[in-house]
């Protein structure tokens, strides 16, 4: 025997789709948890990668004042340069002594 159709009409797919809802809640409600978690993933992701941009250019910065500040000691302690502060303090350079020289 053949399996008898019943007619849904559009009336009856309203209390068709809330009775799947309600026999699926559970797991309508594990979908819409990963969905929360899924967004909030993404905006914990795009504050760490905006973090990680202001660290890089902060680093950048820091970067170029070490330079600037190696390059500016390595001219100053310049033999040339030390005479020059020395003599402004009224100081004379000595040349050094060999020690055990004849």
């Amino acid at each position: 025997m053949a399996k008898k159709t019943t007619a849904r009409g559009p009336s009856t797919w309203g209390t068709l789709g809330a009775e799947m809802l309600f026999n699926n809640l559970l797991f309508v409600l594990f979908l819409s948890f990963l969905g929360i978690v899924y967004i909030a993933n993404a905006h914990f992701a795009e504050s760490k990668v905006r973090r990680i941009q202001s660290l890089q250019k902060e680093v950048k910065l820091l970067r170029w004042e070490y330079m600037s500040l190696k390059s500016e000691n390595m001219y100053d302690s310049k033999l040339s340069e030390v005479k020059k502060v020395a003599n402004e303090q009224g100081l004379k350079l000595r040349k050094p002594k060999r020690i055990g020289a004849k």
